[in-house]
């Protein structure tokens, strides 16, 4: 079991955190036009999940923004911003901000997802919610770059993960 802080207070997460080198755990989400994406038909491309609480957070809004500047060009790459928000939720920001480089999921109807990928927040004001993380995956559906955020509210570390995604 894992544990991260939200506002300093500890917040135990279930599951497993994937570390680098291993296999991505297969997934199921929810895209914006309601069909399903999966790990799988990912496969060939180097992916960034962006993991995190809801789009409705300043913090959160900032990853999505940060990653579709520094991430979106670049080539092969599919950037996947994960929450439990609804995609409609995630398709109202993203339209406002003029996002269209980065892919919404939610896994609103899959919330093993957050169980297979160690971020579960079971407890809490979030409960119910991810944790935030980053990962890269690549084109063998390898992770080679896991970063699971210490305190919620913080931002990622943008650097290591395009840095992961281009091959450095």
């Amino acid at each position: 079991m894992n544990q991260v802080t939200f506002q300093g207070t500890p917040v135990n997460l279930s599951g497993h955190f994937p570390k680098s080198g291993i296999p991505a755990p297969d997934f199921t989400l929810c895209a914006s036009d309601l069909s399903d994406t999966t790990l799988a038909s990912l496969k060939g491309k180097r992916v960034l999940l962006n993991i995190f609480p809801s789009i409705d957070t300043p913090v959160c809004a900032a990853s999505v923004r940060a990653f579709h500047e520094k991430a979106a060009g670049l080539a092969n790459v599919v950037v996947l911003c994960i929450s439990a928000d609804l995609p409609f939720a995630t398709g109202r920001f993203c339209a406002a901000e003029g996002i269209d480089g980065v892919q919404s999921a939610s896994f609103f109807r899959n919330t093993e997802f957050a169980q297979a990928y160690g971020v579960a927040i079971h407890e809490g004001p979030l409960r119910g919610l991810a944790a935030r993380a980053t990962l890269v995956i690549d084109e063998a559906g390898v992770v080679t770059h896991a970063q699971l955020v210490e305190e919620i509210t913080d931002e990622p570390d943008y650097a290591a993960a395009i840095a992961a995604l281009q091959g450095e």
